[in-house]
């Protein structure tokens, strides 16, 4: 892996004024987050920016990853485990949970257009992966496939950290869902391509049980407006993935978790009366199955 120092240029007045942006940003946000109790705006903060090409078009893409204390951190896992698992025939079974944000355009340091994206993870697991370049590596590459699968895109495995640069463009906010106990964090990667064309995607949001230490539980809670009874609702409960159709093509939900779960000891309640879908899932032990 090397640096690319090509895109340094002298901004300080621009990060000032795109500071300042969005601190009206979030304040204006958070007047709205009053309405709207089970969502809030995190302000992520600038971490390293990696460089790479979207495919087949050879376009510059920029991956922003930023960090926050508001994304959970994933379970620990040490240096040799990391190597274990990499060396497995199934690399997946580790999770990191990571916020993805929209693309946006911007422009490089030579003013041609150019793509960004926001991905935030915690910011204890931003600073072992600082430490460590195998890490590192892992939290790119899941990266790359988390916006490929949620964007429909395809980017190149060949990058590059940008040196002495934090970020591309500006950090946006984001929304994510939260509720005071316990806390929840909206971590979903959705395969929209999967839908069928007149199937909607339905509201949803996970809670991790407890709030603070080791998850023993991650509850999805799915909101189905117009479903009176379980009957039409056909669910498929894998390690990683809830799959939910909503007869007849009502609703689709292709959703990844950021933990590993045993679907063998799962739940799963239809409430008539909220028309609210809850999957109950025990977590594997150590994230992992």
């Amino acid at each position: 892996m090397e640096t690319d120092s090509s895109l340094l240029t002298s901004e300080v007045e621009r990060q000032r004024q795109e500071q300042l942006y969005h601190q009206l940003l979030v304040q204006t946000m958070g007047g709205i987050e009053t309405q709207n109790p089970d969502s809030r705006v995190i302000q992520p903060q600038p971490g390293l920016c990696v460089k790479t090409l979207s495919l087949p078009d050879n376009g510059k893409v920029f991956v922003n990853i930023c960090q926050s204390s508001s994304i959970p951190p994933p379970p620990h896992l040490s240096r040799e485990q990391l190597l274990e698992l990499l060396q497995s025939d199934d690399p997946t079974g580790y999770k990191v949970p990571m916020s993805l944000g929209e693309p946006h355009a911007e422009l490089d340091s030579n003013s041609q257009g150019c793509t960004a994206y926001d991905v935030v993870i915690n910011n204890e697991f931003f600073k072992k992966c600082q430490k460590d370049q195998l890490f590192l590596q892992f939290v790119v590459t899941v990266s790359l496939d988390g916006l490929e699968n949620k964007y429909g895109v395809e980017l190149s495995r060949e990058w590059k950290v940008l040196k002495n640069r934090k970020f591309l463009g500006s950090v946006n906010s984001q929304n994510i869902r939260t509720k005071s106990k316990p806390v929840i964090e909206e971590m979903s990667a959705v395969d929209q391509n999967t839908s069928p064309p007149a199937a909607k995607q339905p509201q949803f949001c996970l809670v991790v049980e407890p709030s603070c230490g080791d998850p023993e539980y991650l509850t999805a809670e799915i909101q189905l407006p117009g479903v009176v009874s379980a009957r039409p609702l056909v669910l498929d409960l894998g390690e990683d993935r809830l799959l939910l159709t909503a007869r007849p093509s009502l609703y689709h939900l292709d959703c990844f978790f950021p933990l590993c779960v045993d679907p063998e000891s799962s739940l799963a309640q239809f409430n008539r009366n909220t028309q609210v879908l809850t999957v109950k899932m025990r977590v594997s032990p150590s994230g992992t199955t």
